[in-house]
């Protein structure tokens, strides 16, 4: 079974950094873009940024323009896993942010869709 774990959620006050982890565990052959997304209560999760693996040693990153400047996502520790690294957070950049993948070939020939982690919370203070 597959499953997207997110770590490294917490407080921190405006202008301060957190570094949030996702990893794909399981029977993965392939996948398309694990992404990152932020959930406010009573609004619809986000985008914040994606990192597609590419043929060879390439890949594909976007960011959501608030992200632009201040986010960076790169891999980590493995081809299954991605960090978000946040600067210069600001108070709406609270939320509960989720890690999100469309498409994990778990052989060549079957797949899961539309994963979801369980959440890790971001709560910046004024």
């Amino acid at each position: 079974q597959v499953q997207l774990v997110e770590s490294g959620g917490g407080s921190v006050q405006a202008g301060g950094s957190l570094r949030l982890s996702c990893a794909a565990t399981g029977q993965i052959f392939s996948m398309t873009a694990l992404e990152f997304y932020r959930h406010v209560s009573g609004n619809e999760r986000e985008f914040v940024a994606s990192l597609a693996r590419l043929h060879g040693d390439n890949i594909e990153i976007k960011y959501a323009d608030s992200a632009k400047g201040r986010f960076t996502i790169s891999p980590d520790n493995g081809e299954t896993t991605v960090a978000l690294q946040m600067n210069s957070l600001k108070p709406e950049d609270s939320g509960i942010y989720y890690c999100h993948v469309d498409r994990v070939w778990i052989t060549d020939y079957e797949s899961r869709y539309d994963l979801w982690g369980q959440g890790t919370p971001v709560n910046v203070s004024p």
